[in-house]
Parts: C-alpha cells; sequence; structure tokens
C-alpha cells in the first residue's frame, strides 16, 4: 500500500501521529512558469532541461522520503514508462487543470486578472498513468468570475468520477486585492472552501485540501471544522530562506495541518533531499526549525555545496505570516 493511503487512513481516524505528516513534492512547474520550471543551472548560465527536472523526480522518489510526487502529465507518462512507480510506495499525481493565475512566463502579465478556468490535461488519458490529480480553484470575490470556477470545478467532478480518478483540492490566495486582508483574508478563503464543499459528496469530495498558510488561527479553524473529512494541507508558495521552510511546516502542522506540498521550497534547495529529510525531522520534533537549519549547512559543507546565503541569513524568518 502507498504510504499516502495509509497516513490518510490514520489521519481520518483520529490516530495521527507526526509520523504520519504527508508531504509532496510538486513537480509540476512546466505547467505553470514554462522552460524556466527545472530552476536555474548552479554555477552556470541558463535554466536546466526537462531531463533534468525528470531525473530530479525519480532522485527523490527512490529516496522514500515523500508520499506523493506531483507532475504534469507528460511527464507522468514518461516515468510510468520507466516504471518509477511500479514498486514505490510513493503515490504519483498530475496537475489536472491549470488556470490562468498559475501561468508564471517570462514578460507574463496574466496574474493581473482573475483567475480563468482552463484545462491542458485530459482526465481520461492522464488516468492510465495515475489515479490522484490536483484540481486548483482561486476565488475572486466576484460573483461571475467565482461562478465561473465553480461551474468548471463542478463539470471536473463529474468527468474525474466517471474516469474513477481521485483529486485533492488547491486553493490560492488572490494575487490581487479582493478586499478582504490580513488574517480576514484567511477566513474568507475558509468560508470559500466549506460553501463550495457543502453541496459535494463523499464520492466527489477531495482527498484533502491545499491551500496557503495565512496564519495559525485560519488554519486552526478550517482544520477543526469537520476533521474527519476535510484534511488540510499547506503549499510552500516561494522560496524563501531555509529557515521559512521548516518553520512553515512545523507551524502549519501545529495549526493543524496534516499535508505540505512544496514546490520551490524543494526544487530551488541546494540539496533537495536533505532538505525533505530535516523537515520530517523538524515535523516529528526531533529537531527545532533554527537546529534543522544548523544541519542543513553542516550537510552542505560536508559535501561541498555552495549555500545560496550564509547561514546567519538562512537561519533567519523572512515570511511575515510566520514572524506573526
Amino acid at each position: 500500500m502507498k504510504t499516502l493511503d495509509t497516513k490518510l487512513s490514520k489521519i481520518r481516524s483520529g490516530k495521527y501521529k507526526s509520523k504520519d505528516f504527508i508531504i509532496a513534492d510538486a513537480k509540476d512547474g512546466d505547467m505553470g512558469h514554462g522552460a524556466t520550471c527545472p530552476g536555474p543551472r548552479r554555477g552556470g548560465e541558463g535554466y536546466l532541461s526537462k531531463p533534468d527536472y525528470l531525473n530530479m523526480m525519480t532522485d527523490m522518489t527512490k529516496s522514500g522520503l515523500v508520499d506523493i510526487m506531483l507532475m504534469s502529465a507528460s511527464s507522468a507518462e514518461t516515468l510510468h514508462g520507466r516504471k518509477l512507480f511500479a514498486k514505490s510506495k510513493v503515490t504519483p499525481a498530475v496537475r489536472l487543470n491549470d488556470t490562468s493565475d498559475i501561468w508564471g512566463m517570462r514578460g507574463g502579465a496574466y496574474k493581473q486578472t482573475a483567475s480563468q478556468p482552463f484545462r491542458s490535461a485530459r482526465i481520461s488519458q492522464a488516468r492510465k498513468y495515475v489515479d490522484l490529480g490536483l484540481y486548483s480553484v482561486t476565488f475572486s470575490n466576484n460573483v461571475d468570475d467565482d461562478v465561473k470556477s465553480l461551474e468548471a470545478y463542478s463539470a471536473f467532478r463529474e468527468e474525474a468520477q466517471k474516469n474513477k480518478m481521485r483529486h485533492f483540492l488547491e486553493v490560492f490566495n488572490p494575487a490581487f486585492d479582493v478586499g478582504p486582508k490580513g488574517a480576514d483574508l484567511g477566513f474568507y478563503i475558509n468560508d470559500c472552501i466549506v460553501r463550495a464543499l457543502g453541496g459535494v459528496v463523499s464520492a466527489e469530495h477531495p482527498l484533502f485540501l491545499k491551500l496557503q498558510f495565512n496564519g495559525a488561527k485560519a488554519m486552526h479553524e478550517l482544520a477543526s471544522y469537520d476533521p474527519g473529512n476535510l484534511v488540510v494541507g499547506i503549499l510552500g508558495g516561494g522560496r524563501g530562506t531555509t529557515r521559512d521552510t521548516f518553520e512553515l511546516a512545523a507551524q502549519a502542522e501545529a495549526s493543524g495541518a496534516r499535508v505540505a506540498l512544496f514546490g520551490r521550497k524543494i526544487n530551488l534547495a541546494e540539496s533537495p533531499i536533505k532538505l525533505v529529510e530535516l523537515m520530517r525531522l523538524v515535523i516529528e520534533k526531533d529537531l527545532t526549525a533554527a537546529e534543522a537549519v544548523k544541519a542543513y549547512h553542516d550537510h552542505m559543507a560536508k559535501n561541498r555545496l555552495t549555500p545560496d546565503r550564509p547561514l546567519a541569513e538562512d537561519v533567519e524568518i523572512t515570511d511575515p505570516v510566520l514572524k506573526a
């Protein structure tokens, strides 16, 4: 059995322990950022290639440190052909929609307008390689835009059920001002999520949620609302410092989150596998976030890896939400 299913069962039954925390490596950046998705070449010019990106997915999957490997459908097809997940306990998943607010191409301005629902991947084709997909929505506090997004999500759920495709739901913070600010934005999003799922029966319900950490109070409220059915997870956002990465995982878990899906925080790290290894130790409270940053820099020094920041900077919390 995949570790994801084992852990979700424990979470829903009320038997959760910190070792049951679910971590996903989000390597679906080609559906948002295009050719820059694998990240810059270290010590060189330009960006890594698709084969490099696939090698990163392979290495992380073989490490066994993550529970989910999230990819584009094209990546999943390639790695399925290589039988990467055949005997692995890691669950492969694909992004099943790519709304316009995740389009981050160089020179693009798509995030300046309300999210438009769009799907590149076809569920019937993706189902050949995975049985789990990600669907994302962004609420804009505009009735026309939000109804359009919810109607698209409804159509997706119907198609997913027909193809026996499970899914998890990602809810982004809007990229522009929609009215509520600060902590109030987190509560607005909580209400949007509960309202959107109130009419969804178990056969179409998402396995878990993925959303931005908007502070401990908002996270605790949502995680406590319907704990047997609504499993809450966090997304990573921008890279930040290594302390930000560990602190986000620790604070979110303490507030009731049971899943972390990190993209750039893992992908842009100097040593991604070591980062995830230490993240687990922080979540399981074997190390503090600050101690984990020191251990991470010790690892880089021993392996002759050049850190992107000196330890004195990397141990600082820079995300305002985490400082609060």
